[in-house]
């Protein structure tokens, strides 16, 4: 055993000693932005970023219940070939972003974007109601702005094995250098309390959940069934592929597990991580740098990659482009790896300076 930890510490030790590569990724997404859906606005997209020296693209692949690549998966689940988007026919937009990422020298970080999230109205939630999980009234809808949203069951056996084969069928089928989770391979706190969650307590613990779901135990029993089933994909991801990162974009631990049930530091404690990027969208700069200061945070950056994910903005709340270059320095003064901006086409659009400004100091920045 003392043999095993001087080998880890060793190896922490390396890594922070080391001289590292900046993190300089963006995130590419299908809401609010059309480059997925043509090989042209792809093309351009990335030799825009090659030429600003960004180094790390993470372009969704599962979003609204539905694979944005040809997935043999779903169409099985489905019982048809689904294209929500009808850019995306015909088309393999992963395979694209990975060659022409590679082209520019660039990682290509898969990324999983709705985890166990579906629209209510999709075919997964329609075709699939048992793998549904639900409140103690019974209800299942929860709103995400305007959009109804249903959560599949992390728990439950089936829904485990679809994401499984979901990811090694991506993993294992693509040039990948990693793929990466976010906030929503969680729960939110209010769930669990389906006929197939209940069971299980039940049989676990020889007691009904309680009717608060924010009750500590309640909360610490569902996030350890999430750390368990994150440990079987952690080695499920490196038996298909050992050379494929698996990052991580939670939000701040604070927030993520009483809120979520995502504990991502004991996965990264664990050795279920090897890449963080966490999610601070904070519009005030005191705030922003209060996060990157908390120690879960100090721990986790002196052991493995950790970059900061920084708000770029949205379309109907742009972020000034001065306080995006504040934040990206008190990233750097912090010693952290990187960081990626959610998202592409918010770096550019929708701000009071124009895209050519904006692009300007994006520049300065990765110069």
């Amino acid at each position: 055993m003392a043999s095993v930890l001087l080998t880890l510490q060793t190896v922490a030790n390396s890594y922070s000693m080391s001289e590292r590569s900046e993190i300089r990724g963006t995130w590419l997404t299908n809401i609010d932005s059309e480059i997925l859906f043509s090989t042209s606005a792809l093309d351009e997209a990335i030799n825009r970023l090659e030429k600003l020296n960004f180094n790390t693209l993470y372009p969704t692949v599962w979003q609204g219940g539905y694979s944005l690549y040809p997935s043999q998966i779903t169409e099985e689940v489905y019982g048809e070939k689904v294209y929500p988007i009808s850019g995306l026919e015909s088309r393999d937009m992963l395979a694209e972003v990975i060659a022409k990422g590679h082209e520019a020298g660039m990682r290509v970080i898969p990324w999983f974007e709705f985890g166990f999230m579906a629209p209510a109205d999709s075919a997964l939630a329609q075709q699939h109601p048992e793998w549904l999980t639900q409140r103690q009234d019974g209800t299942q809808i929860e709103m995400k702005g305007e959009d109804e949203i249903v959560w599949l069951n992390p728990f439950h056996p089936e829904v485990q094995e679809f994401i499984l084969d979901l990811v090694t069928e991506i993993v294992g089928n693509y040039d990948v250098d990693g793929i990466q989770f976010d906030d929503h391979f969680a729960l939110s706190v209010e769930f669990g309390y389906d006929d197939y969650t209940k069971e299980l307590y039940q049989t676990e613990i020889n007691a009904n959940p309680p009717e608060d779901p924010r009750e500590t135990f309640w909360v610490r029993w569902r996030a350890d069934q999430l750390n368990q089933f994150m440990e079987k994909l952690f080695h499920t991801i490196k038996a298909t592929n050992p050379n494929c990162l698996v990052s991580v974009s939670p939000n701040p631990l604070h927030f993520s597990l009483p809120s979520s049930l995502q504990d991502w530091f004991t996965w990264e404690r664990k050795g279920y991580v090897e890449e963080l990027v966490l999610q601070v969208y904070r519009r005030d700069l005191e705030q922003f740098n209060s996060e990157l200061e908390r120690t879960e945070v100090e721990l986790a950056k002196d052991h493995i990659p950790f970059a900061v994910g920084i708000l770029s903005g949205l379309k109907d709340n742009p972020t000034p482009i001065e306080m995006v270059s504040k934040q990206v320095k008190a990233v750097r003064d912090r010693d952290f790896d990187g960081v990626s901006f959610f998202f592409y086409e918010s770096l550019w659009h929708w701000g009071e300076k124009s895209p050519q400004e904006r692009e300007t100091v994006i520049s300065n920045l990765f110069n």
